[in-house]
C-alpha cells in the first residue's frame, strides 16, 4: 500500500498490489474501487499493461469533468448504464434520478461509486491474494431507495485470472446494477486496439434509441454487423449491450496477434455491455504520457441490462430488502 493522495476534501486515498507467482500485477486505488494498472506477463518475460488509466489522483477526479468522462478501472453502481429519462417506479412510487446524460441517469448519476473513496474491508496475500473495498451508500443517495451496502473483491489467481465479486445489500427495496470499467488494450495501454480480434459468444442485443436507450426489443445478430460469434477485429465505434443466454460459457475473448495474448471473459451476469473509446480529448494524458484517443481501449461491461428497471421482461434488477446482490466476473489472460 501506498499513498495515491488526497480528495478535494482531504480524505487520504492510497493504492494497493496484488501479484501472483507469475508476474501478474493488479494496481487498485480505494478511489472508485478503481483499477489502475494490469500489468500481464508474457511468453517472452516481458510484462504489459492492459488496462487504460491516470498516473495520478487527480487526474481521476478531473477526468470525470470531460465532456464524455471516461470511468477508466472504475466500480460503476448503484446502476450501471441508462436509465431512460432518470425515471423508474417502485412498489408503486416514482423515483426521479439525477440526469447526467442528456436526458438519462447514466452510471449512477452525477457523483456515483467510481468517485466515492471506499474502504478497506480485507487484505488476503500470498497464493491468490484479494483485497475486499467496501461502501455504503445511503438511501436516497442520487435519489435510490434504500441505504445499500456494497463490497468487492478483486482477486489474482495463479492461473493468470483477475476475478471481481460483488456483493450487496439493501435497507429497502431497491434497484441494482454494478459493473467494471477498464478500457482493454492487449497491445499495451498507449496503443488503438483496431487489430485485436473479438469475439462475443450472444445471439441477440438489446436494441436501443438514437440516445442509446433500450426500446424493450432484442436485435438478431445473425451475419449482421455486431455479430461477433466468429473473430472479427474490433469495431471502430461500438456502445452495445450483448445477449447472454449460455450460463457458465464464456462472455466474449479478445486476442492481440502482435504478442499473442489472449482475455476471456466469465460472468454470472445476463448482458456484457461492450464499448470502445477512452477519448481524453487532448486535456488529460494518461499514464506515462499516454495520449488516450477514440480507439484506446475496449470495455466489457458484465452487468443487467440499462433501463431493466422499465422494462418487465429484462432480466430482474430489483434487490429485494435483505436479499443479497450477487455478481461475479473473471477475466482470464493466457500468452502464447
Amino acid at each position: 500500500m501506498k499513498l495515491f493522495g488526497f480528495t478535494s476534501d482531504g480524505e487520504e486515498v492510497s493504492l494497493y498490489e496484488l501479484t501472483n507467482k507469475n508476474g501478474m500485477q493488479l494496481k487498485i486505488t480505494n478511489y472508485g474501487a478503481t483499477i489502475t494498472s494490469l500489468k500481464m506477463p508474457l511468453k517472452n518475460g516481458a510484462l504489459v499493461d492492459v488496462v487504460l488509466g491516470f498516473d495520478t489522483l487527480d487526474a481521476y477526479i478531473k477526468s470525470f469533468d470531460l465532456e464524455s468522462a471516461p470511468y477508466f478501472g472504475a466500480t460503476i453502481g448503484r446502476y450501471a448504464g441508462r436509465i431512460n429519462n432518470g425515471f423508474f417506479s417502485l412498489n408503486g412510487k416514482a423515483f426521479h434520478l439525477n440526469k447526467n446524460n442528456n436526458n438519462n441517469s447514466l452510471h449512477g448519476g452525477n457523483i456515483g461509486y467510481s468517485q466515492k473513496n471506499w474502504r478497506v474491508e480485507n487484505v488476503k496475500e500470498g497464493k491468490n491474494p484479494a483485497i475486499t473495498f467496501a461502501y455504503f451508500s445511503p438511501d436516497g443517495e442520487e435519489n435510490y431507495p434504500g441505504g445499500l451496502s456494497v463490497e468487492i473483491t478483486y482477486m489474482v489467481s495463479e492461473d493468470n485470472e483477475l476475478f471481481i465479486e460483488y456483493k450487496a445489500i439493501s435497507t429497502e427495496d431497491t434497484v441494482v446494477n454494478l459493473t467494471h470499467h477498464s478500457y482493454f488494450n492487449l497491445d499495451g495501454h498507449d496503443s488503438d486496439i483496431l487489430e485485436q480480434e473479438l469475439i462475443v459468444n450472444a445471439q441477440k442485443m438489446v436494441e436501443t434509441t438514437d440516445q442509446n436507450s433500450p426500446t424493450g426489443r432484442f436485435l438478431d445478430l445473425d451475419n449482421k454487423p455486431f455479430d461477433f460469434n466468429q473473430p472479427k477485429k474490433c469495431p471502430p465505434k461500438i456502445d452495445a449491450t450483448f445477449v447472454l443466454e449460455k450460463e457458465n460459457e464464456f462472455a466474449a475473448s479478445l486476442f492481440n496477434k502482435n504478442n499473442n495474448l489472449k482475455m476471456t471473459v466469465y460472468t454470472n451476469q445476463p448482458g456484457v455491455h461492450i464499448y470502445v473509446g477512452g477519448n481524453c480529448f487532448n486535456t488529460i494524458k494518461g499514464k506515462e504520457n499516454a495520449n488516450y484517443h477514440a480507439l484506446s481501449g475496449i470495455c466489457f461491461e458484465t452487468q443487467n441490462f440499462p433501463d431493466a428497471p422499465n422494462h418487465e421482461h429484462f432480466p430482474n434488477a430489483i434487490l429485494k430488502k435483505g436479499e443479497i446482490y450477487y455478481h461475479k466476473t473473471s477475466y482470464k489472460f493466457q500468452s502464447f
